[in-house]
């Protein structure tokens, strides 16, 4: 990605909360890679510190378990905002949701209540969200959702619209929310859905035609920083956008990709009633989908370097 931006790093300082998860050590090293001082918010301060231990820039890092532990006078110019604990894992129960809503909602309004109180505010806060935002979409609609496609009135659009209001409401400075669809990379999900395939049982899920929508994570770490550069150089952003590869597929199709790559037969079948008895509500996120498209960075005339899942599948194979 070296030459594609021009943001001054070298003079800049972040805050990254949620630095210690996936999308946020990817951002971290880069940017201290190319410079920055980056201050790190996360729940496990030593374990964090040792993770970016040998990473070059290592002498630029901060590492906080709270937010008051940063120094009023320091300047923070950029805020990328991504706490949030996994949504997949144990079941929806009533204090399964009220977690999830917490580690979005409640941190993120303890964020903006807190950017309140300095007296330099932040150039640009870049909010994480989902597209869990848009709800389900039936298997096999054919419709594309872009960014002014509605919300739903099920949990996990609600929690998206929440996350994202606590980042919008009050703030006195320019936010720019991104939903993110499914973050493949070398950790994270890519693995397990990786793993079937390898082991030979990759295959349906349920009727296998619900849509995937999928971004490679350095077309993720792309696009955050286009979006820093676009605001810097005073082009103008809007307030939310879709990180997700214009090419969406089915469930069938990732299937199928993997295995040609993998030289495995996709052959197995998951039945959806046995998910929905092992995961409940949140079995949606597997069995049903969205459609989501990147309509605003396609727009204003975004690049990425990997649209296509064959070709991101083949780089994360290196």
């Amino acid at each position: 990605m070296a030459g594609q931006t021009e943001v001054p790093w070298a003079s800049q300082h972040i805050l990254i909360t949620g630095g210690s998860g996936f999308i946020g050590q990817h951002l971290t090293r880069r940017w201290l890679g190319l410079g920055a001082k980056v201050t790190v918010l996360t729940r496990r301060p030593q374990k964090t510190q040792a993770l970016y231990a040998g990473t070059d820039g290592y002498e630029r890092l901060q590492v906080v378990s709270a937010l008051a532990a940063i120094e009023a006078s320091e300047r923070i110019d950029w805020v990328v905002n991504l706490a949030g604990a996994p949504i997949l894992g144990p079941r929806w129960t009533a204090a399964r949701q009220q977690t999830l809503l917490a580690s979005r909602v409640q941190s993120t309004q303890a964020l903006t209540a807190w950017l309140q109180t300095r007296s330099q505010l932040p150039r640009l806060v870049l909010s994480a969200s989902a597209i869990g935002y848009y709800g389900i979409q039936p298997a096999g609609d054919m419709r594309s959702l872009a960014e002014d496609s509605p919300p739903q009135p099920i949990f996990m659009s609600t929690l998206c619209q929440r996350w994202e209001a606590a980042a919008q409401v009050g703030a006195r400075w320019p936010v720019a929310i991104f939903r993110l669809g499914v973050v493949l990379g070398r950790q994270q999900a890519l693995p397990m859905m990786l793993l079937p395939i390898k082991l030979g049982l990759g295959g349906r899920l349920g009727q296998g035609n619900q849509w995937l929508s999928w971004i490679h994570i350095t077309d993720v770490v792309r696009a955050i920083e286009w979006l820093v550069q676009r605001h810097l150089q005073g082009e103008g952003i809007s307030a939310v956008y879709n990180l997700t590869a214009p090419q969406p597929i089915t469930q069938l199709e990732f299937a199928h990709t993997a295995g040609a790559l993998y030289r495995r037969p996709v052959w197995f079948s998951t039945p959806a009633w046995s998910m929905r008895t092992l995961l409940g509500e949140q079995a949606d996120l597997l069995l049903e989908g969205q459609r989501v498209v990147p309509q605003r960075l396609l727009n204003q005339g975004f690049v990425f370097d990997y649209p296509s899942l064959q070709v991101a599948l083949a780089d994360l194979q290196a």
